[in-house]
């Protein structure tokens, strides 16, 4: 029989983090979001309502029910009172590393023995942040797709030495908040990110070698392939620095050539353009506007007829 798990602390309150809390506290569950700010969080929770207010408006929320999920939503700036009586932790903070490592640490320090400890990492080794902990069979991946409240994917992923019963008790919880878990193992990128990060950083060396331009690009995936985006605008909408992290990962992980990240995609990042986050990235992205503009700099590559 798989654990029960009522009470859920989330570890940061960037878009992930928010998004996860959110779909928590829709679902009934009392949540506790934690971040070193408090202006952060604050933010969050006006993120929250406004997602919320988009669902009451397509009639797929209640004003009541968006309320009392608001209602469950719990600030907190200090971790060790966040995690005091929590049974599920899923940490969501920036994808570097040392700075899981550490929170893992904190975590397994100031958790209850039974709690389970989750992380949203994309591409980081579970078997690596289990170790620094003294309950690897209770640490686990729940890899949740952006935007959280759309997105019907949790990508669990198993470190060498998560429990079954801990797997059983995720893949559980994941079809309560209404997702489609799936369970792969602990590889570099594991599966999401090991088939797309390779594609977006494909599409970035065509752009860079002059194949096509990014509209041409983006274009020919989204019709020939029945993307929904192109992998320059999703590269853009995830982050130019996370494709970058995630690619580094893979290289180190698999040692391949093939797995190295474009010299664009790293210059991009060096200059701090980063896609919808910086406002630049492939495209160039105005607050409030939905339309798609090419960035200045590619606009002289872009192939016309």
């Amino acid at each position: 029989m798989s654990l029960e798990l009522k009470k859920i602390t989330i570890i940061g309150s960037g878009t992930m983090g928010n998004g996860i809390s959110h779909v928590f506290a829709q679902y009934g569950f009392d949540v506790h979001m934690m971040d070193i700010n408090q202006g952060a969080l604050d933010k969050a929770l006006a993120t929250i309502g406004k997602n919320m207010d988009r669902l009451v408006a397509k009639g797929t929320l209640t004003e009541e029910a968006k309320q009392q999920a608001l209602g469950r939503i719990t600030t907190y700036t200090d971790l060790a009172a966040s995690v005091k009586n929590a049974d599920l932790v899923v940490e969501a903070a920036s994808e570097n590393i040392d700075l899981k490592l550490n929170i893992f640490r904190e975590l397994d320090k100031y958790c209850p023995e039974h709690c389970i400890l989750a992380t949203n990492t994309s591409s980081i080794s579970l078997t690596r942040i289990g170790s620094v902990t003294k309950r690897p069979g209770k640490v686990i991946g729940m890899h949740f797709m952006n935007p959280v409240p759309i997105m019907k994917l949790v990508e669990i992923i198993n470190g060498y030495a998560t429990d079954a019963e801990v797997t059983k008790t995720v893949f559980n919880l994941s079809e309560k908040l209404g997702k489609v878990p799936c369970v792969v193992n602990d590889y570099p990128g594991f599966i999401s990110n090991r088939i797309l990060m390779p594609l977006i950083n494909e599409a970035v060396l065509a752009l860079q070698e002059g194949v096509a331009g990014i509209t041409e690009i983006d274009t020919i995936m989204k019709l020939g392939m029945a993307h929904p985006m192109g992998p320059l605008q999703l590269a853009d909408f995830i982050g130019l620095d996370t494709c970058y992290s995630i690619m580094n990962v893979l290289h180190m992980g698999f040692g391949a050539q093939k797995y190295a990240p474009a010299t664009l995609l790293a210059n991009m990042v060096q200059a701090g353009y980063l896609g919808v986050k910086s406002g630049e990235g492939f495209y160039k992205y105005t607050p409030g506007s939905k339309e798609l503009i090419v960035s200045e700099r590619f606009v002289s590559k872009q192939w016309k007829q």
